[in-house]
């Protein structure tokens, strides 16, 4: 794979920002990875992503996007295909806060899904937070791994010897 894609089911209740579940994407591109950022894609969940298309347009309403150290004032992400937890993605950036010179970048990448991080206010245990983020994407094939910074819980797909695929 030349990217991945992992999810972030957080909230704040400091400023009264409800759980919501945004999606980060890694994308190769030439010398450097295009990241995009706390990007909510609309629909039923993780297993349901091609087709979906999220448009951002004012940095960090609702996502952020960066291209060695630049910033990006617009984000336009298609989800064109999607083979259980591998995507492929076109995303295109342009209004180059940083002054980069660039006006715009297209890249196309295949994705491999890493898995989800939930960091919630209220959530104690890794039991709690998967019955938690269960409410807003299908958790089936995910198990929980430690979280290096221990702040949160954190879900990987369960590996699968190679060539074998889950089906449906």
């Amino acid at each position: 794979m030349d990217g991945a894609w992992h999810g972030l089911l957080f909230d704040n209740p400091a400023v009264r920002l409800a759980p919501a579940l945004t999606w980060s994407f890694r994308i190769p591109a030439g010398d450097g990875d295009l990241e995009l950022d706390w990007l909510p894609v609309d629909g039923p969940g993780r297993h349901a992503m091609a087709g979906r298309e999220v448009v951002s347009t004012s940095y960090a309403e609702p996502g952020e996007a960066g291209y060695r150290n630049h910033r990006f004032d617009r984000i336009r992400l298609l989800i064109t295909g999607q083979d259980h937890d591998l995507i492929t993605v076109t995303a295109t950036v342009s209004g180059d806060i940083d002054g980069l010179g660039r006006d715009e970048i297209t890249v196309t990448g295949r994705l491999a899904f890493t898995g989800i991080t939930v960091q919630l206010s209220d959530t104690v245990s890794g039991a709690g937070a998967l019955a938690r983020l269960a409410a807003f994407t299908d958790v089936s094939g995910l198990r929980e791994v430690p979280d290096p910074r221990g702040i949160a819980y954190r879900f990987s797909p369960d590996p699968r010897p190679s060539g074998q695929r889950r089906r449906g």
